[in-house]
């Protein structure tokens, strides 16, 4: 199943079919596609090139690194969670390595890494969820993680699975329409909420 977004204009392929499903297969993930994915989000931009993202990479059955990460999702997560082939706990750097002053822009370069990671993984069919339904605070106690760093999103990758096999309610929504806000409500130009979309016209 595929729910490519429906836009006003052509845009690539891959952003076009990038959406964010909950029925995964059990099928583990070929390791050349993984590494390719995590060497994806080094690859990212970041302030001062800090590189200020950390990931904490969970196979299924093959590292318990996937069983810890599973334990603190929160429990509406894990009902869905059960079959994902792999969890990526993505974590920040809160401080320059050069100068340890705070690095106000470590969760933008995070967040940065975490699109790397979905373009590249969806150009090798494999689907992305990221979750903010999780305990940092027992993130940071399972896996020692030092105080400079924060954990911020859970990331669940996998080939596309059967969504019959969903409860109901995640049922209805991996049917459901995929909606955004409407460029006027997003885009403007010479003052706040003044719609920039006049440019095209």
């Amino acid at each position: 199943m595929e729910k490519p977004a429906i836009t006003t204009l052509k845009i690539h392929k891959l952003i076009q079919r990038r959406w964010s499903p909950r029925a995964f297969s059990t099928e583990k993930l070929k390791k050349e596609s993984l590494y390719r994915i995590i060497e994806a989000a080094r690859w990212s931009a970041s302030c001062f090139n800090e590189q200020p993202w950390r990931f904490i990479l969970g196979t299924k059955d093959e590292n318990e690194s996937w069983d810890k990460i599973y334990s603190f999702l929160s429990e509406r997560n894990q009902i869905w969670c059960k079959n994902v082939p792999v969890l990526i706990l993505f974590v920040a750097k809160r401080t320059f390595s050069h100068n340890q002053k705070p690095n106000q822009w470590a969760e933008y370069d995070l967040g940065q890494s975490a699109a790397y990671v979905s373009m590249q993984a969806i150009s090798e069919d494999i689907f992305v969820h990221q979750m903010a339904g999780f305990d940092a605070s027992k993130a940071k106690e399972i896996f020692q993680i030092p105080d400079d760093f924060e954990p911020k999103t859970v990331m669940a990758l996998g080939y596309r699975g059967d969504p019959n096999l969903l409860p109901d309610d995640f049922k209805r929504s991996e049917f459901g329409e995929r909606k955004r806000k409407n460029l006027d409500d997003l885009l403007f130009t010479d003052k706040w909420g003044v719609s920039g979309m006049s440019i095209f016209d």
